[in-house]
């Protein structure tokens, strides 16, 4: 079954294509939520409140309400039956959660490391580097694992941004084995476990490191 499933929706390609988008869109995610985080930390208490608020209002719209503005600016910009399309909102940290968890994790470390660092000549880029994101690794951890679970699974943007067979996702790849043949379950349960392996692995592994961190850190007991 396993090997029929590759075959007829090509998983193997649909695999590569789903790598590739997680392998650039994971990192980028991290960095950019965590510089906004980062920078919303530093600022004075007033104007950081009303960026996590304005954080908070944007969580509340839904995802639906940006799909046809997005498809109008992949148009004009190019992107539309790109696999970048698929990335750029990695540009805007994915979601103003992991920006929140990033902002909540750096607003724990004492005021006076970050001002002892910037004593010593440290920038603010290497004071971020340096100081905050080594003290962030389990939220690093966490933000990768959501991150991942996102956008492996992603099955709504491929359908909408891309026209390519050769580009689609794993998620995608699915449903093309479902519409094929849509009665033999033995064949589609194959095609599944294909696609959320990863996910749980990448979960197995993530959970160890996290509790793991969070150990080293002091935050749970041994």
């Amino acid at each position: 079954n396993y090997t029929a499933a590759f075959a007829l929706a090509d998983l193997g390609r649909s695999a590569v294509n789903s790598t590739l988008v997680v392998a650039l869109a994971v990192p980028l995610t991290i960095l950019v939520a965590s510089l906004a985080g980062f920078a919303m930390s530093q600022l004075p208490q007033r104007a950081r409140l009303m960026l996590t608020l304005v954080s908070f209002a944007t969580l509340m719209v839904p995802v639906t309400a940006v799909w046809l503005p997005r498809f109008v600016l992949f148009k004009e910009a190019g992107l539309l039956d790109s696999r970048l399309a698929l990335v750029v909102p990695a540009l805007g940290g994915t979601s103003p959660f992991f920006v929140l968890l990033f902002l909540w994790t750096f607003l724990r470390v004492p005021a006076e490391v970050y001002e002892s660092a910037r004593l010593d000549g440290a920038s603010a880029l290497r004071v971020w580097a340096g100081i905050a994101m080594p003290l962030a690794r389990p939220t690093i951890v966490a933000v990768g694992m959501l991150a991942f679970v996102a956008y492996w699974g992603n099955f709504i943007d491929p359908l909408l941004y891309l026209r390519s067979a050769e580009k689609m996702t794993l998620p995608y790849a699915l449903q093309i084995l479902y519409q094929l043949d849509a009665t033999n379950w033995p064949l589609l349960m194959a095609g599944a476990v294909i696609v959320t392996a990863p996910v749980v692995l990448v979960f197995l592994v993530a959970q160890r490191s996290f509790l793991q961190q969070f150990r080293e850190q002091g935050w749970l007991g041994r």
